[in-house]
């Protein structure tokens, strides 16, 4: 009786649930209307904006629940291609390559392609974090996400707070991560970018007190830490952000709301 009460105010009081607004959406919380209207809304900005791809990130849950420093729960590519519409006719609009984390085993993942309305059917609130890379690097990204390095490049096994130095789990971050190392220095060689990026990307910093770490685990194996050391950092799209304007990558960072854009 003492083991279920103890694992169950530790799941209460981890600021990242098991299942951390990264995976399909289920029983989506915002209206269909608003959600089709709004992904339109980024679609035609990035459109506007001449992107070929994008990185962009959703708000999956709710801001009061996540770490300070995180502000989105899912990263995906979104890749200007041709779509078919639902009357056979064929136009163009963005596709999105994600990393979904399974809704029925927290502890993997499937590479996912979907439209911008699924993609937003799984937000907490319309809010979207945004980097367009520049004109080279999206040319990189897009001959990496056509071949298999895409895929070979997927580590099934999930963690919501994998070690992006790591390659024993993956999560959705860490996997855009991964794909942008690998088109930056035209490797598909996992010990390489993960070199890499030990060399060149500062993740951001996880606070999770030692006795809500030791028994995470055991509330849901999603939230082990057993591929960091001292304290935990995982990669982030904040983190991301940082990384691409450092080294100027980015054409462009910034938020959307229906609203407005923000400057990131």
């Amino acid at each position: 009786m003492y083991r279920f009460i103890l694992i169950a105010f530790l799941t209460l009081g981890l600021t990242l649930p098991a299942h951390a607004g990264s995976s399909e959406a289920g029983n989506p919380l915002l209206p269909a209307a608003e959600v089709a209207a709004f992904s339109n809304r980024v679609q035609k900005d990035l459109a506007a904006r001449s992107a070929h791809v994008a990185i962009v990130a959703r708000m999956g849950r709710d801001p009061g629940q996540l770490p300070k420093g995180v502000r989105y729960t899912h990263v995906a590519f979104w890749v200007l291609s041709k779509i078919k519409t639902a009357d056979g006719k064929t136009g163009t609009g963005y596709r999105v390559y994600n990393l979904y984390q399974d809704t029925k085993n927290s502890t993997r993942s499937n590479l996912v392609q979907d439209s911008p309305a699924d993609f937003f059917a799984g937000a907490h609130r319309l809010d979207a974090g945004i980097i367009i890379p520049d004109a080279r690097l999206q040319k990189k990204l897009l001959k990496v996400i056509a071949s298999p390095t895409y895929a070979a490049l997927h580590n099934p096994r999930y963690s919501v707070l994998a070690n992006p130095n790591s390659s024993q789990f993956q999560n959705c971050t860490e996997h855009t991560l991964d794909v942008l190392m690998a088109s930056l220095y035209g490797t598909g060689d996992v010990t390489q970018i993960k070199a890499n990026i030990g060399a060149h990307f500062t993740p951001q910093l996880i606070a999770i007190g030692g006795f809500k770490r030791l028994f995470a685990p055991a509330a849901s194996q999603a939230l082990t830490t057993a591929d960091h050391g001292a304290s935990v950092a995982t990669a982030t799209f904040g983190s991301i952000a940082r990384f691409m304007a450092d080294n100027g990558l980015a054409a462009k960072t910034y938020r959307l709301t229906p609203d407005k854009a923000y400057r990131f």
